[in-house]
């Protein structure tokens, strides 16, 4: 399954043109809607995610593809971007669409990964277990009675639910950490300042 492979494997299959960005892309947003019931994302746009894998398809098809070309992703709803509104996990920002990309956000695209969509979170990373989004709780993969953790349980989510090959949260006080360990899945948080925080929502 193409879920359970890593972004090693998945680059391999994609450079040996075992497979194409496009039908990468395709299996993770069927994966999503399969498993709605998990909430862990916010916003979905399946035209906006397949012009990505397609631009992704035609810079492998002329060689000018990266390590992330073609390699699908998913945000937590914190980091601001200019094809999916932001919300922060709350309806103050529910129609917000911000002018600019996070750094993170432009810097991934620039490398030609393909996101997937906006992941929930607690209410702008207020808690711990993603039951405070003003959207829906996020449920844990593995027990949906159980929580997936927080800020970033949509993100831990996604990945433990094999609906994203990997995701982006923030970790202020665990935000990261917590969730991953939730979810039983890996969860990195980098020393403070090595990743830019620009368009991150405060």
């Amino acid at each position: 399954m193409l879920h359970n492979l890593s972004i090693r494997q998945l680059r391999e299959q994609l450079d040996s043109k075992q497979l194409s960005a496009v039908e990468l892309a395709q299996h993770f947003l069927n994966r999503a809607t399969a498993h709605v019931d998990l909430n862990a994302f916010i916003r979905r746009d399946p035209e906006v995610t397949l012009a990505q894998a397609r631009a992704a398809d035609e810079a492998m098809a002329h060689n000018q593809s990266g390590a992330l070309t073609g390699i699908p992703i998913a945000h937590k709803d914190l980091f601001v971007t200019t094809d999916f509104a932001t919300t922060a996990g709350s309806k103050i920002l529910a129609q917000y669409i911000s002018p600019f990309d996070a750094t993170v956000v432009a810097r991934l695209k620039n490398a030609g990964a393909v996101t997937l969509g906006k992941l929930n979170m607690d209410e702008f990373a207020m808690g711990g277990s993603t039951e405070n989004s003003a959207f829906f709780p996020t449920h844990n993969p593995h027990n949906t009675d159980y929580v997936p953790g927080g800020s970033s349980g949509g993100s831990a989510a996604a990945i433990a639910g094999g609906l994203a090959s990997w995701a982006i949260g923030s970790d202020t006080g665990g935000s990261i950490r917590q969730p991953a360990s939730f979810c039983g899945i890996v969860g990195m948080k980098p020393t403070y300042g090595r990743v830019s925080r620009y368009g991150l929502v405060a």
